[in-house]
């Protein structure tokens, strides 16, 4: 029996079929997992908005308000926590794409007067042992009953009151901002719907 001759037709032919088997199995896992995918990430966002907002007794996925904001692609979404009526705090994600190694989230709580009750990070890419002290409780503790207000949240290097993680002075920065963008949305946001 003679072996068949490898011609380009059948190269590209097995090349054609493999890549469609390939992406078939491709699409078929990623829907299988947008579900869990999807509850995971909700899960994640719940424990954060526990972690960053005072006792509440409210369900907060129903009282979300979602709005437009011209610096953002996504809908931004602000969190009301109440307890029997009374409001106790705001949450939102704040973002910057201006940390060392790119994107940095966090989410934010705000007692209602405006100072910062927690922050979690959410997201980050920062370098190990550097930026990555971001989500240490050390960093974030001069961040918390402060007002944006009346607190300026740049460097010390750059005027303001914050004290920059050692040789992470841009993650900082990115960290501040993220928090000074929130409340600054924020601000604008709560008188709409304080009273609801």
């Amino acid at each position: 029996m003679s072996k068949r001759a490898s011609t380009l037709v059948n190269m590209l032919l097995t090349l054609v079929v493999i890549t469609l088997i390939s992406g078939f199995l491709l699409g078929y896992v990623n829907q299988i997992t947008l579900a869990p995918k999807a509850k995971v990430a909700a899960e994640r966002k719940i424990q954060a908005l526990q972690a960053v907002l005072p006792p509440f007794d409210n369900d907060l996925m129903r009282d979300v308000v979602k709005f437009k904001s011209p610096d953002s692609a996504d809908s931004i979404e602000i969190y009301k926590a109440t307890q029997k009526g009374v409001i106790q705090g705001y949450a939102m994600m704040g973002t910057s794409e201006k940390g060392f190694s790119g994107t940095v989230k966090t989410m934010i709580g705000f007692k209602p007067d405006g100072s910062i009750n927690n922050i979690v990070v959410l997201e980050q890419k920062e370098t190990p042992g550097l930026g990555t002290k971001m989500k240490e409780a050390k960093f974030i503790k001069q961040f918390l009953g402060k007002n944006p207000a009346t607190f300026n949240l740049k460097v010390k290097k750059d005027g303001g009151q914050v004290d920059a993680l050692t040789g992470a002075t841009i993650s900082t920065r990115a960290f501040s901002e993220t928090v000074q963008s929130s409340f600054e949305l924020l601000k604008n946001q709560t008188e709409g719907f304080k009273n609801k």
